[in-house]
């Protein structure tokens, strides 16, 4: 099967050896995105929540840019570097995310400057 590796100026650019996102017959597969500014890099937000939504607009700007969206996502896997900031990532994660909601699994991890980082496979809508 072909894999078609996606790339946008609307999402952060990748600083390693990955793809912004991955295209394989109907899904699309992303890398884990923070809530980096996609023209700087610089983080944008001072908490979990500011810095949720940023993340959450980086990962729709990969999925739409792959002919899906946030609306067609069947799985995120969520990293928070405190999982005691869970509520305050879930009320922007509601606010963002339609329902039926995707399945998820957040963890707590070891993150690099940054409180928050989300991946996600989606099914594709459109031939994009």
């Amino acid at each position: 099967m072909q894999r078609t590796e996606i790339h946008t100026d609307g999402a952060p650019t990748p600083k390693g050896t990955y793809a912004q996102a991955l295209r394989v017959g109907d899904f699309v597969f992303t890398s884990g995105f923070g809530p980096h500014s996609p023209g700087t890099g610089e983080v944008i937000g001072a908490d979990v929540a500011e810095q949720t939504g940023q993340t959450l607009d980086n990962l729709d700007a990969a999925l739409r840019a792959a002919g899906s969206s946030l609306a067609s996502a069947v799985k995120l896997t969520v990293h928070l570097a405190d999982l005691g900031d869970f509520a305050s990532f879930d009320a922007v994660y509601r606010r963002k995310v339609s329902e039926p909601y995707p399945v998820r699994t957040t963890v707590g991890s070891t993150l690099a400057g940054i409180l928050v980082e989300i991946d996600a496979v989606a099914v594709v809508e459109s031939t994009g």
